[in-house]
């Protein structure tokens, strides 16, 4: 921990901010106290609790890499009273954090595997960092695909980034719901780019996106014939503490803010909760 007080907050300055869409923010951060932020680190995959005062703290994903040394990213997107407020804060300015948190992917599990991310939203913040690894991995990279979906091609986050892994020999496939405008590209639910050839060529599957299309996409691997345990997903389910006291994020058996927020596919609580 931070601080000997485990719910006290770190005050973090916002060195710059992406504008991701219109209602997704990338803000690249850095701890005000010297010694904390050069002992800063985290695996792909953790969370942080984000505060502001007098608007509440909420659990947000590390989308930065995590070789990252002297900065984080939180990318967050524009949802309620927190999220509004940290939209209109600028650079400069200063914001509480306190973690990391949780359940990262287990990297050695994934290493000399073929990699198939499935995101759809702001989804692909959680899966940014394993991205990440991948691109730096060239013995991984080689063997990674991304499948990403958003309601609209205005909506995709990460479009620099996106480009930079495509050079890197990560094949990335954009689809959205509908096409509209000058969209060229694929149209459709991941879903419905998840058939036995893409499947075929690889034998490892990241979910990360709303509960509903987390849903669709673990049973159309299973209708596929993947098993769970090749499946892994990233949850965020009304946590409050992060560190496991509050039982707020109680699902099944699991407490996802420990027990998670990755879980393998094996390990799930029933689906239909999500």
């Amino acid at each position: 921990m931070m601080n000997e007080n485990i719910y006290l907050p770190q005050q973090a300055i916002i060195e710059d901010i992406i504008e991701e869409n219109s209602l997704v923010n990338t803000y690249v951060l850095s701890f005000c106290d010297s010694q904390t932020n050069a002992n800063f680190s985290f695996k792909p995959g953790q969370f942080v609790m984000v505060s502001v005062p007098h608007q509440g703290e909420a659990p947000i994903s590390l989308s930065s890499s995590a070789s990252n040394t002297n900065t984080f990213s939180l990318t967050i997107r524009k949802t309620g009273r927190l999220t509004n407020c940290l939209h209109t804060l600028q650079a400069g300015n200063t914001i509480g954090v306190r973690g990391p948190y949780g359940q990262p992917f287990p990297l050695d599990q994934l290493k000399h595997k073929k990699l198939l991310f499935i995101a759809g939203g702001i989804g692909i913040a959680p899966l940014r960092p394993l991205l990440e690894y991948c691109y730096a991995n060239a013995d991984i990279s080689e063997k990674t695909s991304l499948i990403y979906g958003c309601k609209s091609s205005d909506e995709f986050c990460f479009k620099h980034d996106i480009k930079r892994w495509q050079q890197a020999k990560i094949d990335c496939q954009l689809t959205v719901d509908k096409k509209a405008g000058n969209w060229e590209g694929h149209v459709g639910l991941v879903t419905q780019h998840l058939d036995e050839q893409v499947i075929a060529n690889h034998n490892i599957f990241l979910v990360c996106g709303p509960g509903i299309m987390i849903q669709s996409a673990i049973h159309r691997l299973d209708e596929l014939g993947i098993q769970r345990e090749h499946i892994f997903t990233t949850l965020e389910r009304q946590m409050k503490c992060g560190i496991g006291i509050c039982g707020h994020c109680h699902m099944d058996n699991k407490l996802i803010c420990v027990d998670g927020p990755v879980f393998n596919g094996a390990e799930l609580p029933a689906l239909h909760n999500l």
